[in-house]
């Protein structure tokens, strides 16, 4: 399997997420606007035969020297193929090209093959949040860069 990895849009990268069952569902696309409007962002496509597979998300919230790698997704039927992986490699490539010395991100504890992914990435957990339910739980990464 060939991965393209580009740069695209956020309705793009919305349109791939509203397939992937965890973003389920989407709010208004003027609220993912509202985030990235005005500040400095990457939207990463992942492309396999032409068409969107997944796509990753990212954009400078803490200006603290850190990208922050808001959203992301890969289509059910194309994960273990290496698309996640090909994106996150993309995206650190860019932040490090751009001055950037970390990569952070949130995820809740349901989300178990994220949190291994990331780990397994060379993630640390930072933080952990509390909230009403154990697998609601947020969870705070970072990866500093090279």
């Amino acid at each position: 399997m060939v991965i393209d990895i580009q740069k695209g849009t956020l309705l793009e990268a919305l349109k791939v997420l509203g397939s992937v069952p965890e973003f389920d569902p989407l709010l208004e696309s003027d609220y993912y606007e509202g985030k990235v409007k005005n500040k400095v962002h990457i939207i990463l496509l992942a492309k396999v035969d032409d068409k969107v597979v997944g796509c990753k998300i990212g954009y400078n919230k803490h200006k603290d020297g850190s990208l922050y790698s808001w959203l992301g997704g890969v289509l059910p039927e194309y994960r273990r193929h290496g698309v996640a992986k090909a994106l996150a490699d993309e995206m650190e490539t860019w932040a490090l090209n751009n001055g950037y010395a970390k990569i952070r991100f949130k995820t809740l504890n349901r989300h178990k093959a994220m949190l291994a992914f990331s780990l397994k990435n060379g993630f640390d957990i930072f933080n952990v949040k509390p909230k009403d339910e154990l697998e609601n739980y947020r969870i705070e990464l970072v990866k500093h860069l090279k």
